[in-house]
């Protein structure tokens, strides 16, 4: 269906009342009050529509999703050190990476209403180029049913490894989207040296930044700090983003309305996963100052975690609980978090259920967007770029 033109009938967007979405090629054309299904139109038979999903942050490349159950045996009391070795260790013995889980974590995405994804992607002395080989002829065999944006990721460092700085370089050079890094403070003991060299390379390269950023307490704070001054002297607004950061929601509201502040004028985005225990992030804030902040899966079944199965919804439920949102209004916010406020991570100026934004839409049974958030209800359509990609359950890709 993806080069015809048709009427996804009887939906309502946001919860609204039915309307009929009319789709061409891969657009939304237009929206008309609701009619009856004509032959060659989709009944959308009265189900709540939303947006396609956006996962900001995955990580496809690490997992076995697809291949059989593998028991967590790592520390109850991990460090970040102590995953990246263990997963040194381990990762060949379980096949990692490979294109054929990469595949299968991406089909798992498309099941559950994912129609784009921003995904780091190991790259290390062990590993070089491969892993971003994986995700490409994933992202090949699924064409057009998801979007699949990729960072190169240093996880193992970049400084205390020589040569991979080199290796980031040559994946810019490649084709990856951004590069990225890691806590650059503990992980290599230089921030401004790791800085200097990434903010270099996606300069030379025109790609975007992505920094995983852990650390807590004033290094934390420096880093964000860092980030946001290079981001500016660099030219570089909009085009890059921090992941995690931790330490922003534990800083006293003083300090996180500068951050925030500064955030806004360097155009630095942020991405989260809304890890239990941590500390909720001031999002009304971010929201208020027009900070992009996306929601992310992080890992999905893989050697740092057993958990994960790809549904953003339940990313965004469990935003909503560790954020303390029990209003609609706020319950909805948490929903467009994973929906059209993903649009900036993957390109897009607009992700929602208007004309002209890509026909990217999701159909749940479900009385409204609160009770779709609380319930994570099935996915019953998926319709990426005007195409049926997903029906209940099934992936058609």
């Amino acid at each position: 269906m993806k080069d015809k033109s048709y009427a996804l009938s009887n939906v309502r967007p946001w919860g609204a009342e039915p309307v009929d979405i009319l789709i061409e090629g891969d657009r939304i054309a237009g929206i008309r009050p609701a009619s009856k299904a004509e032959a060659g139109d989709v009944d959308g038979n009265g189900l709540l529509a939303m947006p396609g999903f956006v996962n900001t942050h995955a990580h496809v490349d690490k997992s076995w999703w697809g291949k059989p159950w593998v028991g967590y045996t790592y520390s109850d009391r991990p460090t970040v050190e102590g995953w990246i070795a263990n997963e040194r260790a381990q990762r060949d013995k379980y096949g990692v990476p490979n294109a054929a889980s990469s595949a299968a974590v991406l089909r798992q995405f498309v099941r559950n209403g994912t129609t784009a994804t921003r995904t780091h992607v190991d790259v290390d002395l062990g590993v070089g180029l491969r892993g971003l080989e994986c995700v490409e002829a994933a992202k090949a065999e699924l064409g057009d049913a998801i979007q699949v944006e990729t960072v190169a990721f240093p996880q193992d460092g970049v400084l205390r490894r020589p040569g991979v700085m080199q290796l980031l370089d040559e994946a810019a050079k490649a084709g990856a989207d951004n590069i990225g890094g890691l806590d650059p403070g503990t992980i290599d003991g230089n921030v401004e040296a790791v800085l200097d060299g990434l903010f270099d390379i996606a300069v030379k390269r025109n790609v975007g930044l992505d920094f995983h950023l852990h650390e807590f307490g004033s290094l934390g704070v420096y880093e964000f700090r860092q980030v946001m001054r290079r981001t500016i002297d660099a030219g570089l607004q909009g085009r890059v983003t921090i992941s995690h950061g931790f330490v922003l929601g534990t800083l006293p509201q003083n300090v996180q309305e500068e951050i925030v502040e500064k955030l806004a004028e360097a155009g630095v985005s942020w991405t989260t996963v809304a890890m239990g225990g941590t500390a909720p992030l001031p999002w009304q804030q971010m929201r208020q100052r027009s900070v992009p902040l996306g929601l992310g899966t992080d890992g999905t079944r893989d050697l740092w975690s057993p958990f994960g199965d790809g549904d953003m919804l339940r990313v965004a439920h469990q935003f909503a609980r560790l954020s303390g949102l029990r209003h609609d209004d706020k319950l909805l916010a948490a929903v467009e978090l994973a929906t059209k406020g993903g649009a900036h991570f993957v390109g897009r100026d607009v992700h929602d259920l208007v004309a002209d934004s890509r026909a990217d839409i999701v159909l749940v049974d479900a009385e409204n967007v609160s009770d779709a958030l609380i319930r994570c209800p099935p996915r019953k359509l998926v319709i990426s770029g005007g195409r049926i990609v997903a029906r209940d359950g099934d992936v058609l890709v």
